[in-house]
């Protein structure tokens, strides 16, 4: 299955004909990479707005920071932060997710506008998370999770980070199900950064492919975070800000893009934008040169099949066997 065919779409989203960008509004005074920045209700809109003109396919929003040791907010207060930005997004249209961990934020949020719930705990922080998500019909993002940050990284211990991910989230997306969301309004998100050093993060995207045997859209979301600092910074330098990590993020969104990810979320849209449509160009390349090698096979063994040669024909393939698995090729190819 190629890239083109095999990243798949979630049920009550647009369908994007290559790898979404999510933008990332964060209602907080406290995240990692831009708190503060956007905690005015009419900035965030603002932002928000800002992100989808330099092109963003949805805008995520969020009024809690999940950054190792961060301190939870109260439900109310994120209620504040969140709600109205949420309100004011999808009144102008925008595709909008909402980053929460509470059933209630989620509800209040899908009732005033959200399409797509993304809980970075995939539904263990609040036992009331998956009914409400099935009974709304939402689209819903299960990330792998270990357990809250405060205080350090949690469980970031592995014989083999790939292999065990996949089972953990496998075992949560089976516990989603059977909570009664729709198996086509699952995304999936290795949680990079979460219980996870940075040699965690690179083995996970290099096997994104391993990831997507799931079955569900993969969404990325490695934006200015710790092990980008780590690669930029070389073995015995300081890494560079969050804010100064944008480029490595586009790399991975090239990457992530090129191994078939649904979405790749980020906090600067603009370079990411660029990145995955140049991705998208490259498997449309990719795809037509594999058709056009399948073609000249095709046309290559037809010249060949003359009577009496039968050292050629045997070269290309002969009866329906052959012929089936010619069209069979050629098919596969478009």
């Amino acid at each position: 299955m190629n890239n083109l065919s095999g990243r798949g779409q979630v049920a009550g989203l647009p369908a994007w004909d290559r790898c979404a960008v999510m933008g990332v509004v964060n209602v907080t005074p406290d995240s990692f990479s831009d708190g503060g920045r956007w905690f005015d209700t009419g900035a965030a809109v603002k932002h928000g707005l800002d992100l989808v003109a330099e092109g963003a396919d949805l805008v995520d929003v969020g009024g809690e920071s999940t950054r190792p040791g961060a301190t939870r907010v109260d439900e109310a207060e994120e209620l504040r932060r969140v709600i109205p930005v949420v309100r004011g997004l999808a009144s102008e249209g925008v595709v909008v997710s909402v980053d929460t961990m509470r059933a209630s934020v989620a509800a209040q949020s899908l009732a005033a506008g959200a399409a797509l719930v993304n809980d970075v705990s995939g539904g263990l922080a609040d036992p009331a998370m998956i009914p409400v998500v099935a009974d709304a019909g939402a689209p819903f993002v299960v990330m792998h999770w270990r357990g809250f940050l405060q205080g350090g990284n949690v469980e970031g211990v592995y014989e083999d980070v790939v292999a065990e991910v996949l089972d953990e989230l496998h075992a949560r997306v089976e516990a989603v199900l059977a909570g009664g969301i729709a198996p086509d309004r699952i995304v999936v998100d290795p949680g990079l950064g979460f219980s996870k050093e940075a040699g965690h993060d690179l083995a996970l995207l290099a096997h994104l492919d391993r990831l997507r045997t799931l079955g569900h859209p993969l969404l990325v979301a490695a934006s200015r975070k710790r092990f980008l600092g780590r690669v930029l910074a070389g073995p015995e330098g300081s890494p560079p800000p969050a804010r100064e990590r944008d480029a490595a993020t586009a790399a991975v969104s090239a990457l992530a893009a090129d191994s078939g990810a649904w979405a790749v979320r980020v906090h600067e849209v603009r370079a990411t934008a660029d990145a995955v449509r140049v991705a998208r160009a490259v498997e449309e390349a990719r795809a037509a040169g594999s058709a056009a090698g399948a073609r000249s096979e095709h046309e290559a063994c037809a010249t060949e099949r003359t009577p009496g040669a039968e050292t050629e024909r045997g070269a290309c393939g002969s009866g329906p066997t052959s012929g089936a698995a010619d069209a069979h090729g050629a098919e596969g190819a478009r």
